[in-house]
């Protein structure tokens, strides 16, 4: 991830060991782990939520082409996959809006305290 070599990951640690001491070293690293693991999550549900949005966004103008096309002599095959896609983008839209809601009040939350 960060191209760090063996030896230079064994100086920083060494370079830790001297300056934070041994007793605050194991917390600091703890704390450091901390971090990367909640920037990894992070990082994973915005790439998430990205490519629901996408694909979202890529239905919507496939129903829009099918509709302005003037494809109104459908089969009724036809006619029941464009229906099952209205709804899958509608059940994503949803589900998006409510993921963004609840970021939005998780945030909101974290500033009061």
């Amino acid at each position: 991830m960060f191209d760090i070599s063996f030896g230079q990951l064994l100086l920083v640690l060494v370079i830790g060991l001297v300056v934070l001491g041994p007793e605050r070293l194991p917390v600091a690293i703890k704390t450091v782990a901390s971090w990367i693991k909640v920037l990894r999550r992070m990082s994973a549900t915005v790439q998430l939520e990205l490519n629901k949005e996408l694909k979202l966004q890529e239905l919507q103008e496939s129903l829009k082409k099918a509709e302005q096309s003037g494809l109104k002599t459908l089969t009724p095959e036809l006619q029941e996959s464009i229906d099952d896609l209205k709804r899958v983008t509608e059940s994503l839209q949803k589900e998006i809006d409510s993921v963004t809601t609840t970021d939005t009040n998780i945030n909101a939350n974290k500033d009061k305290s």
